[in-house]
């Protein structure tokens, strides 16, 4: 449990405590629209690219060996591109970050699957609800840290000590999973009888559905982690008062961590819930076009509502796969695939900016993503299992 806890917490906050200081950190390394558009969409590229690798790499070394390699790659990313005066070097060490996270995004539902037994909801429910916390700490903290290191320190780089605290807190879980590793040796789960490399998981309409579903959610992320807080801020409101409010929209996820797996689980259908998920995404961006400043919190609320999308998704990864081996396939498949989606959000976001200006086009671009994200979900809505649909196939 406190591996799982440990782990989820750190898969976020090194991408989401970029964006309430993305103008600092853009200033200081000399990169324009583009470039501030890459750094945003190089979480879900990372993601997408090594979640390809990682089932393989869970094969070759077991679960809980790769990810405790996931987490070093955390630490060393994090630590040490702060540093770095050369902006490609902070994109590079970024990238190595990302990379080690994006190495639990993939393994850690399938560790759960494989070692959670009678407790797999009550370790999933954790799991979502903390990863959510983390993204949320690294939005809500990143700006007041940077703001209080700059007054303290006399400088004017606060953000880079902000963002390298999360390297730190990194070490907890490395040290936890190397311990964790070395007690459950090779633990990548067996091939079920049957299954083999002609059951590609294109195969099932179920998993192809849960993939959109977690990419178009993935790219609210992550346009939300990289660039709600500049709406705001252009709009008006301080680094400090955007932080605030885009760690409302991360926060609220935490409820739907804690919720979504016991529905998940006690549901006959999640179809009333994909409706509501896609319509509150909708009026969200809507409303943030209309009124950014006066109802700044009430749009932070209903998107952060909508977010229950993410833990959804996520919660959806073992629920609707039966075998273990099946779960790690499923995961290595909806993960990459939907963050390559989501890659392309926030870097399109940054185009578009840069070259109308405004975030006009942005929101409405934006808002029509919860269409897209209902048509998806309905899809999974009912107790479809993606084992079956490939034993057919």
């Amino acid at each position: 449990m406190a591996a799982v806890l440990l782990i989820s917490v750190n898969l976020r906050p090194g991408a989401t405590s970029l964006g309430p200081v993305l103008q600092e950190v853009s200033a200081a390394l000399g990169l324009d629209g583009s470039g501030a558009g890459m750094l945003t969409a190089l979480p879900g590229l990372c993601f997408g690219v090594v979640g390809f690798v990682s089932v393989r790499l869970g094969q070759r070394a077991g679960l809980s060996v790769a990810i405790a390699l996931g987490m070093g790659l955390t630490v060393l990313g994090l630590l040490t591109r702060v540093w770095m005066p050369n902006p490609w070097l902070f994109l590079g060490l970024t990238a190595v970050a990302l990379a080690g996270m994006g190495i639990g995004n993939v393994l850690a539902p399938a560790w759960i699957k494989r070692h959670g037994g009678p407790r797999t909801v009550l370790l999933m429910t954790l799991y979502s609800a903390f990863l959510t916390v983390g993204g949320s700490a690294g939005a809500l903290l990143s700006a007041p840290l940077a703001s209080g290191v700059a007054d303290a320190l006399g400088q004017t780089d606060g953000w880079r000590w902000s963002l390298a605290l999360w390297g730190l807190v990194a070490v907890i879980p490395l040290g936890l999973w190397l311990v964790v590793a070395r007690r459950t040796g090779h633990d990548f789960p067996p091939t079920p009888p049957g299954d083999g490399p002609a059951t590609l998981l294109t195969h099932s309409p179920a998993a192809v559905a849960l993939t959109v579903l977690f990419g178009v959610q993935s790219m609210n992320a992550y346009v939300q982690f990289g660039w709600i807080p500049q709406i705001y801020r252009d709009a008006g409101l301080s680094a400090g008062h955007a932080g605030t409010l885009l760690a409302v929209i991360a926060g609220l996820g935490v409820i739907g961590g804690l919720i979504m797996p016991t529905v998940i689980d006690r549901s006959r259908t999640l179809a009333p819930w994909m409706v509501g998920f896609g319509t509150l995404t909708l009026i969200g961006y809507v409303g943030l076009l209309l009124a950014p400043v006066s109802l700044a919190l009430l749009w932070a609320i209903i998107l952060g509502l909508g977010s229950f999308a993410f833990p959804t998704a996520i919660a959806l990864i073992p629920a609707r796969s039966r075998d273990p081996h099946v779960t790690a396939r499923l995961s290595g498949f909806v993960q990459p695939v939907g963050y390559i989606l989501a890659a392309i959000g926030p870097f399109v976001v940054g185009l578009i900016h840069a070259a109308t200006g405004t975030w006009t086009a942005v929101l409405i671009m934006m808002a029509c993503s919860g269409v897209v994200m209902t048509a998806a979900g309905l899809r999974v809505a009912g107790r479809v299992v993606v084992d079956d649909e490939l034993t057919v196939s």
